[in-house]
């Protein structure tokens, strides 16, 4: 986790993600990401110079109409010292069943973002981390590339004016390969998705087509990421 936290404590400062005062909501769905994102942050609130709280924040989607438990994120919050705080949806069931989307997942997120907005707001927060990491940025370019025939990514700092919310991103320096090792090392909590379509996305293509690319074509992801920092693309 120290490899980790070093690499997140450099994207809070070179984008800096977090000043003092600030009430940080960490958006947590149960998945590796976001619980080491989670953990991370609270690591570091002994060592950044930034006095700063945090509230651990779950949407369940309730998939299927049943309710996921979250009884293991809890516990990790209260060993943590961090509020938590869990919202039960419909969204599931609006998705699939009552919308039957036949291309879900783009709805999905947007509602997903919408619910995890307003609670942060609705916690006294100013900012919401989000778990995206260095993969993540990688194949968000190339999906945006590929399927939308444009250029960009998400940013590391995002102002939301009409919530008066920062969306902020800290692990943009972490691959996704850390954190799979970390969670399993630290032996953290995680909660598998009942998402229908979990694994069978249009990022799992990119993120397959990624891996293939990188046979030929050394550090891929690496050169990807560096490139959008040297053209400064979304903030990058």
């Amino acid at each position: 986790m120290q490899r980790i936290d070093g690499l997140m404590r450099s994207a809070i400062d070179q984008y800096r993600m977090i000043a003092d005062g600030d009430r940080v909501a960490v958006g947590v769905s149960g998945g590796k990401d976001s619980v080491v994102l989670l953990t991370s942050l609270a690591r570091l609130r002994a060592y950044l110079p930034q006095r700063f709280e945090l509230v651990a924040l779950t949407m369940d989607p309730c998939f299927g109409g049943e309710c996921t438990d979250y009884t293991p994120i809890a516990r990790l919050c209260g060993e943590l010292g961090v509020e938590y705080v869990l919202k039960r949806t419909k969204l599931g069931p609006i998705v699939f069943e009552e919308r039957k989307e036949p291309n879900p997942c783009s709805l999905c997120a947007k509602l997903r973002r919408g619910i995890l907005h307003n609670m942060a707001k609705e916690a006294g927060c100013n900012r919401l981390a989000l778990g995206h990491h260095f993969d993540d940025a990688a194949e968000t370019f190339m999906m945006n590339l590929l399927c939308g025939g444009k250029i960009g990514c998400f940013s590391p700092v995002t102002w939301l004016d009409r919530k008066e919310l920062f969306l902020i991103r800290p692990m943009i320096f972490v691959e996704e390969r850390m954190i799979r090792s970390a969670a399993k090392r630290e032996a953290l909590p995680i909660v598998k998705s009942k998402c229908p379509v979990d694994g069978d996305t249009k990022r799992q293509e990119i993120k397959d087509l990624l891996w293939h690319l990188e046979k030929d074509y050394d550090r891929l992801r690496i050169k990807i990421v560096g490139a959008m920092q040297r053209a400064g693309i979304d903030g990058w």
